[in-house]
């Protein structure tokens, strides 16, 4: 069994760091939030006080942060991961992040004698839970090679991408897709509702016809016949919109960085913008049916002050 340091131990690392504690790995976590943190040591998960305890002698280090920034802080600050751990200590990065912060990381790690692995995952956190993610794992062959190893209890999949960045190119252009499948699943139960047909037999025919997709069959908006689905809950985040805006502005991003046009991504993050600007940054990306139907609360203006 190896030494782990985790840092980010939010709604995806707090799962996966504590499924490879469950597999008998000693795992050492390190989160900002004092909460993240003990929810995950109530769970197995070794508590850090800083970046430099949970690497401390550790045989690979996982980051599970929510942007680039954050990345290039905890990797390339003055009290960060390149600054405090051994140079054997494998280095994987799990977050979805741009590509050119996910090339700067690699270039850093390289430069001060470490191996690095981008290795985002798909599966939300269901599948964070549950150990049945899949990891898109770019760098080079031997270092994607070894990081296998230590993936395996958090992983149903472990799909290697070739080169450096190359992991996190995959997850930019699968969100991308997941988000338009998303919008369009919504569309259509909101017009098959209005065209009388009943909701569990609408979603009994696109499940196993053309208009089937991981969002449908997961996320399906309307509440009462997916079981995993955060309509269910008031939509409840399972996948914040925050972090779906995030996603696919990367994925615009890149687009942009490569000559590619993206129309129907450009309209699906306004839409997730409209659920920011109305308030519900926090609520799970799928409340993206509300603006379909009509029922979202826009937020009311308020009257001017007297001076």
């Amino acid at each position: 069994m190896a030494t782990i340091g985790w840092i980010g131990l939010g709604n995806m690392g707090g799962h996966m760091s504590v499924n490879l504690a469950k597999a008998g790995h000693d795992v050492r976590g390190f989160d900002l939030n004092p909460a993240a943190l003990d929810a995950a040591a109530a769970r197995g998960v070794k508590r850090a006080a800083s970046i430099a305890e949970a690497v401390d002698g550790a045989d690979a280090v996982f980051t599970m942060l929510p942007k680039g920034e954050h990345a290039r802080a905890v990797y390339l600050g003055e009290d960060g991961v390149l600054a405090h751990a051994d140079t054997r200590t494998l280095l994987i990065d799990s977050s979805t992040i741009d590509v050119a912060t996910a090339q700067e990381l690699h270039d850093a790690a390289a430069a001060a004698g470490f191996r690095f692995v981008d290795a985002p995952v798909s599966g939300g956190m269901s599948g964070a839970e549950a150990g049945t993610l899949t990891f898109m794992v770019g760098g080079e062959e031997g270092a994607v090679a070894d990081a296998t190893g230590y993936i395996g209890p958090m992983a149903a999949n472990i799909i290697p991408t070739g080169g450096p960045t190359t992991g996190q190119a995959a997850k930019i252009c699968n969100n991308l897709m997941l988000f338009i499948n998303l919008a369009s699943t919504a569309e259509g139960a909101v017009l098959a509702e209005r065209l009388g047909l009943d909701k569990q037999v609408f979603w009994n025919i696109a499940s196993v016809s053309s208009g089937d997709s991981w969002a449908l069959r997961t996320w399906y908006p309307v509440p009462g016949v997916v079981p995993t689905a955060a309509s269910n809950n008031d939509f409840a985040p399972t996948f914040t919109t925050e972090l779906a805006n995030k996603d696919i502005g990367l994925a615009i991003s890149a687009a942009e960085d490569t000559g590619t046009p993206l129309e129907i991504g450009k309209h699906v993050q306004q839409l997730f913008q409209r659920l920011i600007d109305a308030g519900d940054a926090g609520k799970d990306c799928s409340m993206i049916i509300k603006l379909v139907d009509g029922s979202l609360q826009q937020p009311t203006s308020q009257a001017p002050t007297a001076n």
